[in-house]
């Protein structure tokens, strides 16, 4: 591990949001979903939440960049699981769905638990999804198509949260609890000797300045 290295993930893990993630109602593109996930790592989403489609979904890597390292995914049965446990952690489901009850996506605040929900490419978010959300929004459109590509609208709404939250100071210095952030730097920093760790129930030793592993007291 270089020091280098170490300070970067350091500091990109202090700028993650605990309380802003989405949630993928069945998107059945892997393209898309790898996109997705490369957008929540750019706007500072620690993780993210999807219901895979009946045929399975896999990571596109030529897309993902290697997202999968520092957006840990969590996979649900259904949407209406999904949200039931969203919510009882607080979050307030924003449905990405055109309708002429839909507000603009600027006019609503993300500075508070969010949580994006987004649908597959060709019918949106299901009919359940939308029972889940407390509030859909658009993306005003002036040409002949009705709606972006899915991964591309996830872009401006997190874009939008990214701006309203950095406009807040949420991304001044670490928001996660610090066993939390102990945990994941560790993690990022020495995946294989965490997993190791993790297989054999032993706890993670302690990191010095610069990422080294300080030796364990008997």
């Amino acid at each position: 591990m270089r020091p280098e290295r170490f300070h970067r993930l350091r500091a990109v893990l202090e700028r993650r949001q605990p309380d802003l993630t989405i949630l993928m109602d069945r998107v059945n593109k892997s393209h898309n979903f790898s996109a997705i996930l490369r957008n929540c790592d750019a706007v500072g989403v620690l993780r993210a939440h999807v219901v895979p489609p009946e045929e399975g979904l896999v990571l596109h890597h030529g897309t993902s960049a290697g997202t999968m390292k520092w957006v840990q995914v969590h996979r649900h049965e259904t949407v209406e699981d999904a949200a039931r446990s969203l919510k009882k952690e607080g979050y307030n489901l924003i449905a990405a769905h055109p309708s002429k009850h839909s507000v603009d996506f600027r006019e609503v605040d993300y500075t508070g638990p969010t949580a994006i929900l987004v649908g597959a490419e060709l019918h949106g978010v299901s009919e359940a999804g939308l029972g889940t959300a407390d509030l859909c929004v658009k993306i005003p459109m002036t040409g002949m198509v009705k709606s972006l590509n899915v991964s591309v609208a996830t872009s401006l709404l997190l874009f939008e949260a990214f701006r309203q939250r950095q406009a807040a100071g949420m991304y001044e210095g670490s928001r996660l609890d610090h066993n939390e952030f102990e945990k994941h730097l560790f993690e990022w920093s020495w995946p294989s000797l965490a997993a190791a760790r993790r297989r054999d129930g032993k706890p993670y030793p302690s990191l010095g300045p610069d990422g080294e592993i300080l030796p364990e007291s008997d």
